[in-house]
Protein backbone atom coordinates (compact mmCIF):
# COMPACT_ATOMS: atom_id res chain seq x y z
CA UNK A 1 0.00 0.00 0.00
CA UNK A 2 1.66 3.33 -1.49
CA UNK A 3 2.31 5.54 1.99
CA UNK A 4 1.09 9.78 2.42
CA UNK A 5 2.92 11.76 1.01
CA UNK A 6 4.22 13.84 4.04
CA UNK A 7 4.39 17.89 4.40
CA UNK A 8 8.42 17.76 3.51
CA UNK A 9 6.84 16.59 -0.13
CA UNK A 10 4.16 19.08 -0.30
CA UNK A 11 6.20 22.42 0.75
CA UNK A 12 8.55 22.30 -2.22
CA UNK A 13 6.06 21.99 -4.18
CA UNK A 14 4.28 25.19 -3.18
CA UNK A 15 7.24 26.91 -3.44
CA UNK A 16 8.09 25.80 -6.28
CA UNK A 17 4.61 27.25 -7.33
CA UNK A 18 4.71 30.59 -5.98
CA UNK A 19 8.13 30.81 -7.06
CA UNK A 20 7.18 30.14 -10.51
CA UNK A 21 3.78 32.98 -9.71
CA UNK A 22 5.85 35.58 -8.91
CA UNK A 23 8.54 35.35 -11.66
CA UNK A 24 5.34 35.11 -14.32
CA UNK A 25 4.36 38.67 -12.73
CA UNK A 26 7.56 39.64 -12.38
CA UNK A 27 7.94 39.85 -15.99
CA UNK A 28 4.29 40.49 -16.92
CA UNK A 29 3.56 43.83 -14.89
CA UNK A 30 6.82 45.49 -16.49
CA UNK A 31 6.30 44.45 -20.41
CA UNK A 32 2.52 45.45 -20.17
CA UNK A 33 2.67 48.43 -17.92
CA UNK A 34 5.97 49.40 -19.08
CA UNK A 35 7.85 49.94 -16.08
CA UNK A 36 11.86 48.94 -15.84
CA UNK A 37 12.50 48.56 -18.93
CA UNK A 38 16.20 48.42 -20.88
CA UNK A 39 15.93 52.10 -23.04
CA UNK A 40 18.16 52.21 -26.74
CA UNK A 41 16.72 55.09 -27.36
CA UNK A 42 17.30 58.73 -25.86
CA UNK A 43 14.18 61.29 -27.29
CA UNK A 44 16.71 64.15 -26.86
CA UNK A 45 19.54 62.37 -29.37
CA UNK A 46 16.54 61.74 -31.59
CA UNK A 47 15.17 64.99 -31.82
CA UNK A 48 19.16 66.42 -32.71
CA UNK A 49 19.25 63.33 -35.43
CA UNK A 50 15.92 64.99 -36.64
CA UNK A 51 17.06 68.15 -36.92
CA UNK A 52 20.36 67.38 -39.01
CA UNK A 53 18.58 65.14 -41.59
CA UNK A 54 16.09 68.06 -41.67
CA UNK A 55 19.31 70.29 -42.55
CA UNK A 56 20.69 67.89 -45.47
CA UNK A 57 17.18 67.17 -46.68
CA UNK A 58 17.66 71.11 -47.52
CA UNK A 59 13.29 71.19 -48.06
CA UNK A 60 12.90 68.02 -49.95
CA UNK A 61 10.40 65.78 -48.19
CA UNK A 62 12.04 62.37 -49.72
CA UNK A 63 15.24 63.53 -48.72
CA UNK A 64 14.58 64.53 -45.77
CA UNK A 65 13.02 61.55 -44.67
CA UNK A 66 16.25 59.51 -46.08
CA UNK A 67 18.47 60.94 -44.16
CA UNK A 68 16.92 60.96 -41.05
CA UNK A 69 16.55 57.35 -41.75
CA UNK A 70 20.12 57.23 -42.66
CA UNK A 71 21.19 58.86 -39.58
CA UNK A 72 19.20 57.10 -37.10
CA UNK A 73 20.97 54.03 -38.57
CA UNK A 74 23.82 55.22 -38.41
CA UNK A 75 23.71 55.69 -34.30
CA UNK A 76 21.58 52.31 -33.19
CA UNK A 77 22.71 49.86 -36.01
CA UNK A 78 21.47 46.83 -35.28
CA UNK A 79 18.32 47.48 -33.24
CA UNK A 80 16.66 49.26 -36.75
CA UNK A 81 15.46 47.32 -39.44
CA UNK A 82 18.07 46.90 -42.21
CA UNK A 83 15.25 47.01 -44.82
CA UNK A 84 12.29 48.99 -43.06
CA UNK A 85 9.19 48.49 -45.77
CA UNK A 86 6.32 51.42 -45.85
CA UNK A 87 2.73 50.59 -44.91
CA UNK A 88 -0.56 52.21 -44.04
CA UNK A 89 -1.60 52.93 -40.96
CA UNK A 90 -4.83 53.55 -39.46
CA UNK A 91 -5.55 54.78 -35.68
CA UNK A 92 -7.94 57.25 -34.43
CA UNK A 93 -9.77 58.30 -37.30
CA UNK A 94 -6.47 59.34 -38.76
CA UNK A 95 -4.56 58.08 -41.94
CA UNK A 96 -1.17 57.79 -42.86
CA UNK A 97 1.97 55.86 -44.11
CA UNK A 98 4.44 54.38 -41.92
CA UNK A 99 8.32 52.92 -42.12
CA UNK A 100 9.02 51.00 -39.07
CA UNK A 101 12.61 51.06 -37.64
CA UNK A 102 12.57 49.59 -34.37
CA UNK A 103 9.73 47.50 -32.31
CA UNK A 104 10.01 45.65 -29.27
CA UNK A 105 8.15 45.31 -26.34
CA UNK A 106 8.96 48.79 -24.26
CA UNK A 107 9.94 50.97 -27.55
CA UNK A 108 9.03 51.66 -30.99
CA UNK A 109 10.60 54.10 -33.44
CA UNK A 110 8.90 54.72 -36.66
CA UNK A 111 8.69 57.40 -39.63
CA UNK A 112 5.03 58.41 -39.48
CA UNK A 113 3.13 60.85 -41.72
CA UNK A 114 1.63 61.50 -45.19
CA UNK A 115 1.19 63.71 -48.40
CA UNK A 116 -2.09 65.12 -48.40
CA UNK A 117 -2.41 65.72 -44.33
CA UNK A 118 -4.52 64.19 -41.50
CA UNK A 119 -6.47 64.47 -37.89
CA UNK A 120 -7.66 62.23 -35.08
CA UNK A 121 -7.32 60.96 -31.92
CA UNK A 122 -3.43 60.60 -30.26
CA UNK A 123 -4.94 57.50 -28.06
CA UNK A 124 -4.05 57.33 -24.05
CA UNK A 125 -1.68 55.13 -23.26
CA UNK A 126 0.74 53.57 -20.94
CA UNK A 127 3.31 54.89 -22.69
CA UNK A 128 5.08 58.40 -23.55
CA UNK A 129 4.90 59.42 -26.82
CA UNK A 130 7.93 61.43 -28.35
CA UNK A 131 6.45 63.13 -31.78
CA UNK A 132 9.25 65.22 -33.97
CA UNK A 133 7.92 67.01 -37.06
CA UNK A 134 10.39 66.47 -40.15
CA UNK A 135 8.09 67.93 -42.59
CA UNK A 136 5.20 70.30 -42.17
CA UNK A 137 3.19 71.22 -39.29
CA UNK A 138 1.44 69.44 -36.40
CA UNK A 139 -1.15 71.20 -34.14
CA UNK A 140 -2.74 69.36 -31.04
CA UNK A 141 -4.98 70.61 -28.18
CA UNK A 142 -6.33 69.11 -25.37
CA UNK A 143 -9.67 68.78 -24.42
CA UNK A 144 -10.05 71.00 -21.49
CA UNK A 145 -7.47 73.84 -23.94
CA UNK A 146 -9.24 76.31 -26.34
CA UNK A 147 -5.69 77.44 -27.70
CA UNK A 148 -3.86 74.90 -30.55
CA UNK A 149 -0.38 73.44 -29.80
CA UNK A 150 1.86 74.14 -33.16
CA UNK A 151 4.84 71.78 -33.71
CA UNK A 152 7.12 72.67 -36.84
CA UNK A 153 10.08 70.74 -38.29
CA UNK A 154 12.77 70.08 -35.66
CA UNK A 155 10.01 70.28 -32.72
CA UNK A 156 9.08 67.57 -30.12
CA UNK A 157 5.63 67.07 -29.40
CA UNK A 158 5.88 64.88 -25.96
CA UNK A 159 2.85 63.19 -25.27
CA UNK A 160 2.61 61.63 -21.63
CA UNK A 161 1.78 58.68 -20.60
CA UNK A 162 -2.13 58.85 -19.77
CA UNK A 163 -2.83 62.03 -21.48
CA UNK A 164 -4.68 62.50 -24.95
CA UNK A 165 -5.42 64.97 -27.35
CA UNK A 166 -6.96 65.64 -30.88
CA UNK A 167 -4.68 66.27 -33.27
CA UNK A 168 -4.34 67.83 -37.20
CA UNK A 169 -1.91 67.87 -39.75
CA UNK A 170 -3.46 70.46 -42.01
CA UNK A 171 -0.95 69.46 -44.94
CA UNK A 172 2.03 67.24 -45.81
CA UNK A 173 3.99 66.25 -42.59
CA UNK A 174 6.44 63.73 -41.74
CA UNK A 175 7.75 62.71 -37.90
CA UNK A 176 10.29 60.75 -36.53
CA UNK A 177 7.94 59.21 -33.76
CA UNK A 178 9.20 57.55 -30.58
CA UNK A 179 7.15 55.57 -28.14
CA UNK A 180 8.56 54.29 -24.51
CA UNK A 181 6.60 52.41 -22.38
CA UNK A 182 4.19 49.42 -22.60
CA UNK A 183 4.32 48.81 -26.04
CA UNK A 184 1.59 45.89 -25.89
CA UNK A 185 -0.91 48.57 -24.52
CA UNK A 186 -1.08 50.78 -27.33
CA UNK A 187 -1.55 48.02 -29.93
CA UNK A 188 -5.59 47.83 -29.64
CA UNK A 189 -5.88 51.29 -30.54
CA UNK A 190 -3.25 50.65 -33.98
CA UNK A 191 -5.82 47.50 -34.85
CA UNK A 192 -9.14 48.85 -34.06
CA UNK A 193 -9.73 51.02 -37.15
CA UNK A 194 -8.90 47.94 -38.96
CA UNK A 195 -12.60 46.10 -37.60
CA UNK A 196 -14.48 49.23 -37.64
CA UNK A 197 -13.69 50.97 -40.37
CA UNK A 198 -11.43 50.10 -43.16
CA UNK A 199 -11.41 46.30 -43.09
CA UNK A 200 -7.74 47.07 -44.63
CA UNK A 201 -6.33 43.09 -43.00
CA UNK A 202 -3.19 43.35 -45.67
CA UNK A 203 -2.51 46.51 -43.88
CA UNK A 204 -3.19 45.04 -39.84
CA UNK A 205 -1.01 41.49 -41.47
CA UNK A 206 2.10 43.55 -42.52
CA UNK A 207 1.52 45.91 -39.27
CA UNK A 208 1.65 42.62 -37.35
CA UNK A 209 4.67 40.91 -39.43
CA UNK A 210 6.91 43.38 -38.71
CA UNK A 211 5.76 43.94 -34.76
CA UNK A 212 6.74 40.37 -34.31
CA UNK A 213 9.67 40.59 -36.12
CA UNK A 214 10.76 43.44 -34.14
CA UNK A 215 9.63 41.66 -30.68
CA UNK A 216 11.27 38.67 -31.74
CA UNK A 217 14.35 39.53 -32.89
CA UNK A 218 15.30 41.99 -29.53
CA UNK A 219 14.10 39.40 -27.11
CA UNK A 220 17.09 36.99 -28.81
CA UNK A 221 19.23 39.62 -27.87
CA UNK A 222 17.86 40.10 -24.61
CA UNK A 223 16.00 43.31 -24.44
CA UNK A 224 12.37 43.23 -23.54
Amino acid sequence: MEGKSNGSEVVPRNVLRLGALAAIVAISLPVFFGYGQQHVFDPVELQELAKRGIEQGKGNSTLVISSVTELVKNRYGDHIFDSPRWMFNNAGGAMGSMLVLHCSLSEYLIIFGTPLGTEGHTGRFMADDFFTMIVGEQWAALSNVPQREVYAPGEQHHLPRGVSKQYRCPGECWALEYARGSIISMLPFGFADTFTSTLDFVSLLDTILVSAQGIIRELLRGKV
